[in-house]
C-alpha cells in the first residue's frame, strides 16, 4: 500500500487507523457527506442529520482534530466544511467500494427512502 514498496511506517498506520476509526461512525459519515455538498452550521447539519446539535458538536469536534473539516467564522455562528478534496474523495472511495461489495444497497436504500 505503500507508495515506494516499503513497509508502512508505525506513526503513519497508526494515523490511517484513527482516521479510518473516524469513518467507523455512520454519524460522522452522514455529517462528512453533508459537507460535501455545503458548508454549513452546528444547527444546520444537526437537523439535516437529525442529531441533536451538541452530538453534532462532538463529533466536529474530533473530525477537526483529525484534519477531516475546518470551521470559519461567519458573524456569530460557525460554518464547516471539508478540509480538502482528499477527505471527499476519500469517503466516496468507501461509497465505491460498498457499491462494488453489495450491488444492491444503494438502490435499496432508495427504494426504501422513497417508500417512506
Amino acid at each position: 500500500m505503500t507508495r515506494t514498496g516499503e513497509t508502512l511506517p508505525q506513526d503513519k498506520a497508526e494515523a490511517v487507523a484513527e482516521v479510518m476509526q473516524a469513518l467507523a461512525s455512520p454519524a460522522r459519515v452522514q455529517i462528512l457527506d453533508q459537507l460535501h455538498r455545503a458548508p454549513c452550521s452546528v444547527g444546520e447539519l444537526a437537523t439535516t442529520v437529525g442529531m441533536e446539535q451538541s452530538a453534532v458538536s462532538n463529533h466536529l469536534r474530533l473530525l477537526r482534530h483529525l484534519g477531516l473539516v475546518t470551521g470559519r467564522r461567519e458573524g456569530r455562528r460557525v460554518l464547516y466544511s471539508l478540509h480538502d478534496q482528499h477527505v471527499a474523495t476519500l469517503v466516496e472511495q468507501a461509497l465505491t467500494h460498498i457499491e462494488h461489495r453489495h450491488p444492491g444497497l444503494t438502490a435499496e436504500t432508495e427504494d426504501t427512502a422513497l417508500a417512506d
